[in-house]
């Protein structure tokens, strides 16, 4: 089981303290934009420079990414590990190239945008000596909001067993049916499923009536995420939204500033004309979503562009992107673990490894000096 899911697994229905301290933060449901916070990563770490030569690793992924240029006709065939069903695990805009593009960035998103998996489990508070139980606790209040968030808000209860990679994996199921007065509670989806095999028992999920509720479901989802992916506040209600700008603003001081020196970096990127950041997370579709939005990344983040690697594995959600895209796009990965890692080998895709401040703040000088 990956570090991400094990974590929600394993937590998922702790019961904690979130009483808040008196908020902080302003109206804005967002870290600043580099367009108008003029403090740059570099300043916040003195080793790291604007005008100092490339360093080793920015010379390697410099490299690689005119290798995977050059090798941009090689394919690799994509592999599917369906459930038996017909294969409705990518709507047909993923497989027809996207115009204009010419670098697509792969983020992680677990330790390497955010920090999330290891609060929860204090290894952060370890490496940079900071209070565990403090640390703990912040990632445990914010396990519960994602949750309650999805839960409420993203059908997670319903759809928690019938994960998808994307978020139009089921879209060729949907009708087009209007949803604006649809009961989701009444529409007997749950009375479909056989009581002790789950929602996606054998016999039950291939059902096209059942299909199409759940597809409806993830309509609605998509639906959501896009009116509140920048004004995430509303979607949580004044009170939660008190509780969720402080538990913030107490997570990036105990990160010091890690969010938003990676903001940073995917502001920039989203500035160029003909660049794309798209996000692989081995965390659930559903509770991935929560999280983009609860930590403020919604703006960054299309909806198209989240993919779960929870079923499929990072590899093949690479290639999935790949059809997207293009064979002529240079693909570059940015993350902390194995996995991307070796994907990002198999794929001859250059690899930006983010394990400390300063790979972040060196991410930003390559990026800054068009290195990347």
């Amino acid at each position: 089981m990956n570090k991400e899911n094990e974590s929600f697994q394993n937590n998922k229905r702790r019961k904690l303290d979130e009483n808040a301290s008196e908020n902080r933060f302003d109206d804005s449901d967002y870290w600043p934009d580099t367009d108008t916070d003029e403090e740059s990563p570099s300043s916040m770490l003195p080793s790291i420079n604007d005008t100092s030569p490339l360093s080793p690793i920015k010379t390697e992924v410099h490299a690689a990414s005119r290798r995977c240029r050059e090798n941009s006709g090689e394919s690799t065939a994509s592999r599917s590990r369906g459930r038996g069903r017909r294969n409705t695990s990518s709507s047909p805009a993923q497989h027809v190239p996207e115009p204009a593009t010419d670098r697509v960035f792969i983020w992680d998103l677990d330790e390497t945008i955010i920090i999330f998996h290891s609060l929860l489990t204090g290894t952060y508070a370890t490496k940079y000596n900071k209070d565990t139980q403090q640390i703990v606790q912040l990632g445990f209040r914010m396990e519960e909001m994602i949750f309650s968030l999805a839960d409420t808000h993203f059908f997670f209860n319903d759809v928690e067993d019938c994960d998808q990679e994307h978020i139009d994996a089921v879209a060729a199921d949907d009708n087009g049916q209007d949803l604006s007065a649809y009961n989701f509670a009444a529409d007997g989806f749950h009375a479909g499923a056989a009581p002790s095999a789950g929602l996606c028992a054998p016999g039950v999920r291939g059902g096209v009536d059942w299909m199409r509720k759940l597809a409806f479901r993830y309509r609605k989802i998509k639906d959501t995420y896009n009116n509140y992916r920048n004004s995430v506040g509303g979607l949580l209600g004044p009170a939660k939204r008190e509780q969720w700008l402080q538990l913030r603003a107490e997570l990036e001081q105990a990160t010091d500033n890690w969010l938003t020196l990676a903001c940073k970096c995917l502001n920039m990127i989203n500035s160029r004309e003909n660049c794309v950041n798209v996000l692989v997370t081995t965390t659930q579709l559903v509770p991935a979503l929560a999280k983009v939005l609860l930590f403020g990344l919604g703006g960054v983040f299309p909806i198209e562009n989240i993919y779960s690697a929870t079923k499929t594995g990072k590899e093949t959600c690479f290639e999935k992107i790949k059809q997207r895209f293009g064979e002529r796009c240079t693909y570059v990965v940015i993350g902390d673990g194995q996995d991307e890692e070796a994907a990002a080998k198999a794929k001859n895709y250059p690899f930006w490894r983010i394990s400390s401040h300063s790979d972040i703040a060196a991410l930003y000088n390559a990026l800054d000096m068009g290195f990347l």
